[in-house]
């Protein structure tokens, strides 16, 4: 028998297996003692859903918006500019009442001074302020001043309030005083210029122009000399209204009044204890954990459900091949 016909002979013919042995693989299936390896195992699911959720979470904290930072940073300007403004608040200020005789220094006689000061008082109530507004007005009315900017506002238990009042240069220490009175001084500023160099300076222009004016009238008085003479009497009109502009000026001071109600406390904000950073630490990772449980449990189904329905067409597959047996 040749090569060919013996590979001929084992194609056509069918060796059927021993009865032991189908009873035996029959018994092996129903007992599932043997079970193909499956390739998707909770160790690998973890291997990938560990590290993923720990990045989620690290994105999650980096990503989230500083807001204790921005709290320091806006205590930090707020007491800057607190110590701004007690820097900048003389001595008087802080001493309350009293300083109101050093904020209205005498005025010097037969001098020419520009006379200005800011005043910031605290009421007590809304009430208060509307109360000093018109007790400010008659103040300056009886001192031969006037108001020229009147501002008030109120909104709930806050009210304030921003005079300018022009107030005769001698009566401008009666008009502190009493204005003082109107409530509690929290801020106080004077500012004085004198004035008298440069109405002084005027002065010597106008005579040197007075004396030119007056060598051009003994000369024949031509075109060009009648000229001359024109210019420089008008030039000595403008210089003696402005010397009187700034003299009349220089007679009312100018008082700026401030009046408000006491701010608000505002509620205390304790400090962080030293385990405050544990804690933020600990409530970013249970939001990183939400989000990953809210990410990756979708996942995680989506897995397990595709392990399940290869195992379940192995089975079958085993199944359909054991009952061809």
């Amino acid at each position: 028998m040749s090569q060919r016909d013996l590979i001929a002979e084992l194609r056509g013919s069918r060796i059927a297996a021993p009865p032991e042995l189908r009873a035996h693989v029959r018994s092996i299936a129903a007992s599932g003692a043997f079970s193909p390896r499956s390739r998707f195992t909770w160790r690998r699911a973890l291997v990938v859903v560990v590290p993923a959720a720990a990045a989620i979470a690290a994105a999650v904290v980096v990503a989230r918006p500083d807001g204790n930072q921005a709290t320091v940073a806006g205590a930090t300007t707020e007491t800057a500019l607190r110590a701004q403004k007690t820097l900048a608040a003389p001595p008087a200020a802080q001493a309350g009442d009293a300083g109101a005789a050093r904020l209205a220094p005498q005025i010097s006689p037969g001098r020419v001074q520009q006379y200005g000061a800011y005043l910031a008082l605290r009421v007590p109530t809304p009430n208060g302020v509307s109360d000093g507004v018109k007790r400010a007005l008659r103040v300056a009315s009886s001192l031969g001043g006037h108001p020229t900017s009147v501002h008030a506002t109120s909104h709930g238990k806050d009210a304030s309030a921003d005079l300018v009042l022009k107030i005769p240069r001698n009566n401008v220490q009666a008009a502190i005083s009493r204005l003082s009175a109107l409530g509690t001084i929290t801020s106080e500023q004077v500012d004085i210029q004198d004035l008298q160099a440069g109405v002084d300076a005027t002065d010597r222009t106008i005579a040197r122009l007075q004396a030119q004016l007056a060598e051009l009238r003994k000369l024949e008085q031509t075109d060009e000399v009648q000229a001359k003479i024109a210019a420089l009497t008008t030039r000595v009109e403008r210089l003696q209204r402005t010397k009187a502009a700034t003299i009349r000026a220089a007679r009312f001071a100018t008082i700026s009044l401030h009046l408000q109600t006491p701010d608000r406390a505002a509620p205390a904000q304790h400090g962080d204890g030293p385990l405050h950073g544990l804690g933020v630490a600990f409530r970013w990772l249970a939001i990183g954990a939400v989000y990953v449980l809210a990410l990756g449990l979708p996942l995680v189904l989506l897995a397990a459900l595709g392990w399940w329905t290869v195992r379940a067409v192995r089975r079958r597959r085993e199944n359909a091949l054991l009952a061809q047996s």
